[in-house]
């Protein structure tokens, strides 16, 4: 007999609550956040109720989209969210063990040494970037905002050797950006 949350999980799994549910709650908080932060429509303590309707509706134009398209999504958002976890759980743990080795007050620290150099930021950046890129690729969400019917007429070989050519820029950019001061 499987385990009560296994069984509350498959429930939830057959009543679409990860396809559709959890995803268009998350976009509306995350829709509603950048809408309080940037301010867009005044005040946010005084448009509470526009921020959260635009919110509500661009999130629910956002997961008609996989319905409307009938693109399965669930599995490749389960993917990308582990994914994401483990990669900030890398990122966390190396933090913790450097910590080990600095003064107390890791934070502080970094920021005194690294604080206005602007090339370590652009590099934290872009490998923040690339990993982002990375996990949305090994992940499978990158065939929802790229459909079959785009990439099927490319040869393999084509995609790697473009996704190759755009790593060698980057690297050149960064080389550039960086030795240029």
């Amino acid at each position: 007999m499987a385990n009560p949350f296994e069984t509350a999980i498959l429930k939830m799994k057959e009543l679409g609550l990860f396809q559709f549910l959890f995803p268009f709650m998350l976009s509306a908080a995350i829709f509603y956040g950048l809408l309080r932060k940037s301010q867009l429509f005044g005040d946010p303590t005084k448009n509470v109720a526009i921020n959260a309707v635009v919110a509500l509706v661009a999130a629910f134009m956002v997961w008609s989209y996989p319905i409307l398209a009938g693109v399965n999504v669930e599995t490749q958002l389960a993917n990308f969210f582990t994914q994401g976890m483990s990669a900030t759980l890398v990122i966390l743990l190396g933090l913790l063990i450097s910590s080990m080795f600095f003064e107390p007050d890791l934070a502080k620290q970094l920021s005194a040494r690294f604080g206005a150099k602007t090339t370590f930021w652009s590099v934290v950046l872009i490998a923040g970037i690339l990993i982002g890129g990375g996990i949305l690729v090994s992940s499978g969400l990158v065939n929802v905002f790229f459909p079959q019917s785009v990439i099927s007429g490319l040869s393999e070989d084509t995609i790697l050797t473009v996704g190759v050519v755009l790593l060698l820029a980057i690297t050149v950019a960064v080389i550039v950006f960086a030795g240029g001061k």
